[in-house]
């Protein structure tokens, strides 16, 4: 039998947003479903809002999730920067800071300045926290708030960031990897029809996400997508921080294309400094931009062939003309063309990372089961 959580559900995705819809999807009695709608909203997650127009017979009223009634945190911590912000349940902002941010400095300085962001912007809410969400550019154990063996995180491995924030902020910490994240942020916001996404954010490193069916694809322990670390065998001397040799990132990455900048006599430190200077119009940097974008599509070849996504979004700090050019290039000749007839590769927007982990936290905390057992609690 339907479940007030479920009912939730129906109205949250837009289902079902009225009495009469939710009988003939649920099958309940108008007497059963009256209960558990009041349930709903004497809990404050349901409000009934305007009449819709009438076909003839008594209006109905439309019921709406009640988006207000908490806020989300959502923290994006890149290589070199962070962000943060606070939002209602719809993932609609009400306040943001961003700053620079070294995730080598470890996990205490990094969450201690995040946690000091929403600080400053709880002040202003007035409203209750109902979940934390933090975007991490390393993989991320499914069902764990820890990162695992990061290439680029040094000492964040098995750190336990949910303690960290769940501790100070009273309110479950939900943490996964930042390709996921804004492959989540972009299916729900762009691309919400697309049965097969695939988002490869290009920034210091390379990494992929995957939504199939509506969902996140994370593979068994939270690996799938870990494109970067594929192996290019005539690059065997491109040592990877991974400690493998060949690898995408190693060759593509941001990271490597400001260390052949830094060797050219152009200092560039990580990928937003490579952006930078194509923004500027650098030849080597545009150029090595070409070459990198060339050497992305190659392997996204095989992965269209094997995924075949109605979307491939390039994402990051490479996400620029120039790179993206140069990929579909090489995507488009090297995929197979049944792959890649109904195929779109489209530059990232910006802010999906946040937009994903806002979208984690509430797909997790009004969860059907998660509802009906904060509804059991409060009888």
């Amino acid at each position: 039998m339907t479940s007030a959580g479920e009912l939730l559900r129906l109205v949250r995705t837009g289902e079902a947003n009225t009495r009469k819809a939710l009988r003939e999807r649920s099958g309940l009695s108008r007497s059963t479903l009256t209960a558990r709608l009041e349930q709903l909203q004497t809990a404050g997650l349901l409000a009934e809002g305007v009449q819709e127009d009438s076909t003839g017979g008594r209006p109905a009223r439309q019921l709406r999730f009640d988006d207000r009634h908490a806020v989300v945190l959502a923290a994006s911590i890149d290589t070199m920067h962070g962000e943060a912000a606070v939002t209602d349940l719809s993932g609609r902002v009400l306040d943001r800071r961003a700053g620079a941010l070294r995730v080598a400095d470890g996990p205490e300085p990094v969450l201690g300045r995040i946690a000091e962001w929403f600080d400053a912007m709880l002040a202003g809410a007035g409203r209750p926290v109902c979940g934390v969400g933090v975007s991490v550019p390393g993989p991320v154990e499914p069902g764990r708030g820890r990162v695992t063996r990061p290439p680029i995180m040094p000492g964040w491995d098995g750190y336990p960031i949910d303690t960290h924030l769940g501790a100070r902020f009273s309110a479950p910490v939900l943490v996964d990897n930042d390709a996921n994240l804004m492959a989540l942020g972009e299916h729900r916001a762009r691309y919400p029809d697309s049965a097969a996404l695939v988002v490869v954010k290009v920034s210091t490193g390379i990494g992929a996400g995957l939504v199939l069916g509506g969902e996140v694809y994370r593979g068994i322990d939270g690996g799938a997508g870990d494109i970067g670390h594929i192996r290019l065998p005539e690059h065997p001397d491109a040592r990877c921080l991974c400690g493998s040799h060949g690898c995408l990132a190693a060759v593509a990455g941001g990271g490597a294309l400001a260390a052949r900048l830094t060797e050219l006599g152009l200092p560039t430190v990580s990928g937003s400094g490579v952006r930078d200077r194509i923004t500027a119009g650098e030849p080597a940097a545009i150029r090595l931009a070409e070459v990198a974008g060339r050497q992305v599509g190659e392997v996204l070849a095989t992965l269209v062939c094997v995924v075949n996504p109605g979307v491939v979004v390039i994402a990051g700090d490479l996400a620029e003309p120039h790179f993206v050019a140069s990929v579909r290039e090489v995507l488009y000749r090297r995929a197979l063309p049944r792959a890649t007839q109904n195929l779109r590769v489209e530059i990232g927007g910006r802010g999906e990372g946040l937009a994903g982990a806002v979208a984690m936290v509430v797909d997790a905390v009004f969860a059907p089961a998660e509802v009906d057992r904060r509804l059991a609690a409060r009888a």
